[in-house]
């Protein structure tokens, strides 16, 4: 966060002092009993998380990243299989998958949600195909209903991204009960962030939970037990207790997000040249981040940061056209909703702790660079 800014991107101190006397007595346990790898605050979290989130079982990890990878060794991805990901997302999605010993397939996403488009997904499937990893991104979940009935009918297992997409509901079911099993990031600036790096996996499957809980411990859930081989993606005790305090706060945070984001629809709903984000019917959105896009995205970026507001692009080049997968040879009518994307998306500042004064100065930055060009 730059120290100028009048209106931060967002505010993890603020967040920090909050809830600094909750935080600082749960670091300060964990120092005093030495519990810094695994251990009862780690043990902890995973029953808190798993039942936050309506799941039988939570496997915590490293990270988000690694939570993906240990999620597709432990569903049997090997070489030659294929794995459908959307055309928009982190490139974690997709580097894990050939980390895996996979194949990458990229899928077009749909043109309002930013999610995979269930209508484009079956012309993707082959012999090859083994999975879909549906990203819910920005906060609002992929359309779970018609992507589980595809994978149903092809047989292919389903591992759902959630890592922008803490509490993110379709049609009432919580992201990442759905499929085999629902990856999440808790890096600090996610909904629910650590201070440092952190993830989880929840699944209904009591084996599938114990065979990725194996590799994200060098293959053994005993010491010197390794009845495979696995990585080393351990949470550390500390992070699991400041998990453990920030998800007593979550629900009321995710409250403040979505009444945020509300007032950022009304006040620049109709702004010429400006679209905001739209929520699909039957999804509950938790605007991990506030994604406009315009057709002037980088000189309003620019106006808005001469005015001390951060502003972040998330993504400035859709998957298919990173460097990392010039070998794909892919063009813009391949994935044209992600490509048109990459160029227009724009996300705005929203946070918990956000004031009524920096939202305001927000929305008439934004509405004085669409008066600066367009006289309206």
């Amino acid at each position: 966060m730059s120290k100028q800014a009048k209106v931060p991107f967002a505010d993890l101190h603020a967040q920090y002092l909050s809830i600094k006397k909750e935080m600082d007595a749960a670091i300060a346990g964990v120092i005093g009993s030495s519990a810094f790898i695994r251990g009862p605050y780690v043990d902890a979290f995973e029953k808190e998380f798993a039942a936050l989130i309506g799941a039988p079982h939570c496997v915590s990890c490293g990270n988000g990243t690694d939570s993906l990878y240990i999620a597709m060794r432990a569903l049997g991805v090997k070489p030659g299989d294929e794995v459908i990901i959307p055309a928009h997302s982190w490139i974690a999605t997709s580097e894990t998958v050939t980390q895996a010993g996979g194949t990458v397939v990229f899928c077009d996403t749909d043109e309002d949600t930013f999610t995979l488009d269930p209508a484009l997904i079956e012309a993707r499937i082959t012999p090859r195909t083994v999975g879909i990893i549906p990203v819910h991104l920005y906060g609002q979940a992929a359309e779970m209903g018609r992507i589980m009935d595809i994978s149903r009918r092809h047989r292919l297992w389903v591992l759902e991204d959630c890592a922008q997409a803490h509490l993110a509901t379709c049609n009432g079911r919580t992201v990442g009960t759905f499929g085999a099993a629902g990856s999440f990031s808790f890096y600090p600036g996610k909904n629910l962030g650590a201070m440092g790096d952190a993830g989880a996996l929840v699944t209904a499957d009591g084996a599938l939970a114990e065979r990725m809980a194996m590799l994200a411990r060098h293959g053994g859930l005993v010491k010197n037990e390794h009845r495979i081989e696995g990585v080393n993606s351990r949470m550390d005790g500390l992070q699991a207790a400041v998990l453990s305090v920030k998800m007593k706060q979550l629900k009321a945070w995710t409250a403040m997000r979505r009444r945020l984001a509300g007032v950022y629809d009304r006040e620049l709903s109709g702004i010429e040249g400006l679209d905001i984000p739209i929520t699909a019917g039957g999804r509950e959105h938790v605007y991990h981040l506030y994604v406009v896009r315009h057709a002037r995205r980088d000189e309003l970026k620019k106006f808005l940061a001469e005015r001390g507001i951060e502003t972040v692009i998330n993504y400035p080049a859709a998957l298919p056209f990173l460097p990392a997968y010039a070998r794909l040879g892919a063009r813009p009518e391949d994935f044209p909703n992600a490509y048109r994307h990459q160029s227009s998306v724009l996300s705005l500042p929203l946070f918990p702790e956000m004031t009524e004064a920096q939202q305001a100065a927000v929305i008439e930055a934004v509405r004085a660079f669409s008066f600066a060009h367009t006289g309206r």
